[in-house]
């Protein structure tokens, strides 16, 4: 188990100004999640008057489900520390869930619940000596975990071309300079930031891959149950033995807040479940007991899941397509999304336009874009991507979803989806998206 000292060293000052100067830490020079302080700033706006379209942080808009709330009240009453591993009803619950979706069996006593799929991701890297390979671009929390922990990390190039998927060869490659060193692969799809997914040929080249060097491979699916055709495959069906499944409630459920994640366990991997329960036990001790309870109703599902799933897809697929065909018809280059709830747009075509006006980042690029338009985007730096390459990424989340639901079923269960759906029930989204569009049509 990885052990790392946590050191301050402190200078005299006067007593007014006593504040450490110099934190010896793997977190010097690390941020705020960017996620979270793009939320707090686009709030801060809002309160000093501005308009903001929220188009940063990823938070799935959709109401938890009524029977999954329903379930909460009644168990709101526990209040005793469950098992580490979690609530066994619950572990059993996800078993079926696994069984059910993806035809990929787990053991109850192989799922490890904890307070969010981020917390066991941050624990796994404690626990297992080995390298870090990440496809870019990523997620923004993987290699500030990494660096926070010590890791070595691997970013791998991948191509808009190829929807930005970490191809089995260049695994290959990465994994035969030295093959029996330890590494984990993550592998997030759909994709935080780009939509993105893997097809079945893609999936079962990398399990290969995987399999001959022994790789660990995380498979991120928090949004696989919102991939817009209801398609997602896990790569778990081609690699059981070395593939850990991490997902949780906050997508596909609409329960960010509830902070309820798990991780799914081969049989073969008992060791290094058993040494993040160790490090669970003593650091968060267990999830929250009524949230554990509530989960058992939404990993159970029924038609209420079903049926809210089809839904919620139907509306994210549509989103995304609109979105879409209005930057690209602004020469802004968008790979096409299979799931989730991100769109990431190359807002290379206007380079020159751009440096000619003093923006030569991503960074500089969305600040600019926030300040002039009230749009809130996520540079591409914050995925990995180099400063100067113009990338950004779009949450189109900035709407009510439960009356984006409501309106759904009552006008438009029988009928195609029309751009009168989006400029009513989701206006934020369309302006903030006409904005955009309109902005770079003035360059």
């Amino acid at each position: 188990m990885a052990i790392f000292t946590v050191k301050f060293v402190f200078m005299r000052r006067s007593i007014r100004n006593q504040l450490p100067v110099n934190l010896n830490l793997n977190v010097r020079g690390l941020n705020q999640s960017s996620t979270l302080a793009i939320n707090e700033r686009s709030r801060q706006l809002i309160s000093q008057g501005r308009k903001i379209f929220r188009f940063g942080l990823g938070q799935s808009p959709f109401p938890v489900p009524e029977p999954v709330v329903e379930s909460l009240r009644i168990h709101a009453h526990e209040k005793d520390y469950l098992p580490v591993k979690g609530l066994l009803q619950l572990r059993e619950a996800i078993s079926g869930f696994n069984k059910r979706n993806q035809k990929v069996d787990t053991r109850p006593e192989d799922i490890l619940i904890g307070p969010g799929s981020k917390e066991l991701i941050f624990i796994l890297q404690m626990v297992y000596y080995g390298d870090l390979i990440i496809p870019t671009p990523s997620w923004v929390s993987y290699f500030p975990q990494a660096r926070i922990i010590g890791r070595h990390v691997q970013w791998v190039n991948t191509q808009a071309a190829d929807g930005y998927r970490l191809s089995a060869e260049k695994l290959e490659m990465i994994c035969r300079t030295d093959p029996n060193r330890p590494r984990v692969v993550i592998l997030n799809y759909p994709s935080n930031p780009t939509g993105c997914t893997y097809p079945l040929d893609k999936l079962k080249e990398l399990a290969s891959v995987a399999r001959k060097f022994q790789v660990v491979l995380v498979s991120d699916e928090i949004y696989g149950m919102i991939h817009h055709q209801g398609q997602h495959v896990s790569i778990a069906r081609f690699y059981p033995e070395g593939t850990i499944i991490s997902s949780g409630l906050s997508k596909w459920c609409g329960a960010g807040g509830w902070r309820l994640g798990s991780f799914s366990f081969p049989h073969e991997l008992h060791w290094l479940r058993d040494a993040m329960t160790i490090v669970a036990s003593e650091t968060y001790t267990s999830t929250s007991a009524p949230i554990q309870f509530a989960a058992v109703t939404a990993f159970e599902g029924g038609n209420f899941i079903d049926v809210y799933l089809e839904n919620s897809r139907r509306i994210l697929r549509y989103l995304a397509k609109i979105i879409r065909l209005k930057l690209e018809g602004q020469f802004i280059s968008v790979p096409m999304p299979a799931g989730g709830f991100y769109l990431y747009p190359d807002f290379g075509y206007y380079r020159e336009k751009l440096s000619a006006k003093g923006i030569f980042t991503s960074v500089e690029l969305c600040e600019r874009i926030l300040e002039e338009t009230g749009v809130a985007l996520l540079p591409g730096i914050d995925f990995g991507h180099q400063p100067e390459e113009l990338l950004a990424r779009l949450a189109y989340v900035d709407f009510d979803g439960r009356l984006a639901l409501e309106v759904l079923e009552h006008s438009y269960r029988e009928q195609k989806l029309t751009e009168d759906y989006i400029r009513d029930v989701c206006p934020m989204i369309w302006e903030g998206t006409e904005k955009l569009v309109q902005w770079f049509a003035n360059l």
